[in-house]
């Protein structure tokens, strides 16, 4: 009996993780972007003109990062693009400045579906 009991705590527990695994985040149900909107680095500064266009595999747009004293910094992203949930998800972003000095990753991601774009920092 002790086997059993075994064997169907097991299976109990695999198909948890199968079912937890499976659960798909609702991109649809993120917040539209605004222009502007606050950069999940913080510092209060704020994203402009991010308009991500998606082609060739990937979502790209130009913007600016606005420090609350005015000085903007020009910088592009690119995103990895996935077709999913009837949209396209940006996602592993790979930002840089305009002349080259600083670039970095971010959190941050795009979902882009029916011209509709909306965004996350989760």
């Amino acid at each position: 009996m002790t086997s059993f009991r075994t064997s169907f705590a097991s299976a109990a527990f695999l198909l948890g993780a199968v079912a937890a695994a499976s659960a798909q985040e609702n991109y649809g149900a993120w917040a539209p972007l605004t222009d502007p909107f606050p950069s999940t680095g913080g510092g209060g500064i704020m994203i402009h003109d991010y308009d991500p266009v998606v082609a060739n595999g990937a979502c790209t747009t130009n913007f600016r990062a606005v420090e609350p004293n005015g000085t903007a910094y020009r910088n592009v992203i690119t995103f990895d693009a996935v077709e999913t949930q009837g949209g396209t998800l940006c996602s592993n972003g790979k930002w840089r400045s305009a002349d080259g000095s600083a670039s970095g990753t971010t959190r941050f991601r795009v979902f882009i579906k029916d011209g509709v774009k909306r965004g996350s920092a989760q």
